[in-house]
């Protein structure tokens, strides 16, 4: 495992595709969050880097980004398409900007 204060500036490629391919398995009408992702990773403490890895998702792999959210459900800040998608899957919601992250069904 690496060292929490490593420089975590730089995303590698390998690391980008790992947050991709476990995105890519979250069943519709499921939410997880950014810590579960690391978690299956191999990696608790990179769920900053995770977060980061989806906001330079390129466009033709098509992910279902929406289904990650923070380690309390909250949404991503100025996304309101998120919440749109969420809501066309049947994903509850316990206040406006909350929704409830499940147990991860995503499996590593």
């Amino acid at each position: 495992m690496k060292d929490y204060k490593e420089n975590k500036s730089n995303l590698s490629e390998t690391f980008c595709n790992e947050v991709y391919s476990v995105v890519r398995e979250i069943p519709a009408g499921s939410v997880t969050t950014y810590g579960d992702i690391a978690a299956l990773l191999g990696m608790p403490q990179y769920s900053r880097m995770v977060g980061r890895a989806l906001r330079q998702v390129p466009a033709g792999l098509n992910l279902p980004c929406h289904r990650v959210v923070n380690a309390i459900g909250r949404l991503v800040p100025g996304w309101d398409e998120q919440r749109r998608l969420l809501d066309a899957e049947g994903v509850s919601f316990r206040k406006k900007w909350m929704c409830r992250p499940q147990a991860s069904q995503v499996e590593g």
